[in-house]
């Protein structure tokens, strides 16, 4: 166990409120108001899609924040698959956790997260907000789906220790999220807060399972969830709940690691809270650093968190003793990730290169290849085809602004390939007029979720059964198409497997 030591120097109280923040701001180069309260005090950074544009102006970005001090935590939402920051514009070389879930091979699950960190490393970044160890048991679920290794938490559990093995092992501090578990959820915390109306025995045997095997496993951090569980505190999400951070987290479950929070400007608990209040009751009840930034990314909020920390300890609302334990805590994990990076430099000189973001065709690629499940027909296009992509609203934690698709992929290898984007109000009709005499792929992700996706797809086969379907979401719907293939996840190496079927390469 590692001894946590208390910062006693002029200032520590606001020192110690700024170590346990971890915000975001907005552009691809540092701002002067960052690089001032990272020399005030402030620990960790968190990158977002926005923030990344090559990986030689990331390893740069990175190098500017170490400037400032040189054990600065700099954080990413780096999922693969469905959620990727490093790839954000071109859709990710790695398939997501359900895809790997799917193939159920925790060496090659180890292997993906290996490299995965690799290219973390490689840019300077060395805590990951990742895996997703949600066990997904409600195939309605908006918000984890195929971020989830499956629905099976034996299952869950090995490849959320695989993925832990791997990144670590690369010298990036895994968060094993979100617990207690947000698999068992049909509303997105992002929006309102989720409930997870169980009893205390499945809980143990379904959502737990995971997150015990990531604790045994070493993982350096996990992340809470904004739900509440009434089964364990009632009154409480579990992000605000002592009974469940200190009580289930720290105590019965030994966890001694990191706890940070899901992003403390989401609805579940900004629209009841208030981030102010919520991250004062959030430091109370057992974590050690609030992350804020994907929505909000200005040094005003850093300021206001700040400031309600410090006057929660004045007024005592919290205990000074609690925010040192915190802060100390991050500044532990600081310090074992400044350790790798030395031995990184020594083993590796000038590793940090233009490779670490670039799409690959390695293990990423072999990966999503054995994660496609492809049944009936399989007889290849022998000319261009169009692809109809019956497109759902994306979920904040994907974004809107990532490509996903078979399109671009098929164009390259069946030339003349042309692609349609259609909404729930598009007709029918207007598919058959945009691929006139070319056969059709049918693209869709979730199409169980979307009554209007699966009447669209029935009134296309109905009219042209030589249509190929390929599902990109959870593949829960019966399969259906000339031929249907499931990717099990919608990255960009998932879209070139299923080209690669389609076209017979």
């Amino acid at each position: 166990m590692t001894t946590l030591v208390r910062d006693t120097s002029s200032g520590s109280l606001t020192r110690d409120a700024l170590a346990v923040l971890q915000p975001g701001f907005t552009g691809t180069t540092a701002p002067d108001w960052l690089l001032r309260r990272i020399g005030e005090g402030l620990m960790s950074v968190g990158l977002f899609g926005r923030n990344i544009s090559t990986p030689g102006q990331l390893a740069a970005l990175t190098a500017r924040l170490r400037a400032e001090r040189d054990d600065v935590l700099v954080a990413i939402d780096e999922e693969g698959g469905d959620v990727t920051r490093l790839e954000v514009h071109t859709g990710s070389s790695f398939p997501g956790n359900l895809a790997l879930g799917a193939v159920d091979d925790t060496s090659l699950t180890r292997a993906v997260a290996a490299e995965l960190g690799r290219r973390l490393a490689a840019c300077g970044v060395d805590f990951n907000w990742a895996p997703s160890a949600d066990v997904n048991s409600d195939p309605d679920n908006p918000v984890i789906g195929v971020r989830s290794f499956g629905a099976d938490p034996e299952l869950v559990a090995r490849h959320t220790v695989a993925y832990v093995e791997g990144l670590q092992g690369a010298g990036v501090a895994a968060c094993t999220k979100h617990f207690p578990g947000h698999g068992d959820t049909n509303v997105d915390s992002h929006l309102a807060m989720p409930r997870v109306d169980v009893d205390l025995d499945t809980l143990h045997a379904r959502e737990l399972v995971p997150f015990r095997a990531a604790i045994a496993a070493g993982s350096k951090s996990v992340m809470s969830a904004h739900i509440l569980l009434p089964a364990l505190d009632p009154d409480r999400p579990a992000t605000l709940s002592p009974q469940i951070l200190t009580g289930l987290l720290r105590q019965e479950l030994g966890f001694e690691g990191l706890i940070v929070t899901d992003g403390m400007e989401m609805q579940a608990i900004a629209s009841t809270y208030g981030i102010e209040r919520g991250s004062v009751l959030a430091i109370a009840a057992g974590a050690d650093a609030l992350c804020v930034g994907g929505g909000l990314a200005d040094e005003e909020t850093v300021l206001r968190l700040r400031d309600a920390l410090v006057d929660a300890v004045r007024t005592g609302e919290l205990s000074e003793e609690r925010l040192a334990d915190a802060a100390a805590r991050v500044r532990a994990l600081a310090s074992w990730t400044q350790a790798h990076r030395a031995r990184g430099a020594q083993a590796e000189p000038g590793a940090a290169s233009e490779e670490g973001t670039a799409p690959g065709t390695g293990i990423g690629l072999v990966a999503a290849r054995r994660a496609l499940r492809v049944t009936g027909a399989r007889e290849p296009f022998t000319g261009p085809a169009h692809v109809a992509a019956f497109t759902p609203v994306a979920n904040i934690a994907v974004g809107d602004e990532t490509p996903w698709g078979v399109g671009p992929e098929l164009a390259r290898l069946l030339p003349g390939t042309t692609t349609g984007a259609y909404a729930s109000d598009a007709a029918v009709e207007r598919v058959l007029r945009d691929a006139g005499e070319r056969r059709i792929v049918a693209v869709v992700r979730d199409a169980h979720r979307h009554p209007w996706m699966a009447g669209a797809l029935d009134a296309l086969l109905a009219v042209r059964p030589d249509t190929a379907v390929v599902e990109m979401g959870v593949n829960q719907a019966p399969p259906r198409g000339a031929p249907h293939i499931a990717t099990h996840g919608a990255a960009r190496v998932c879209g070139v497997a299923a080209a690669e079927v389609l076209a017979g390469a």
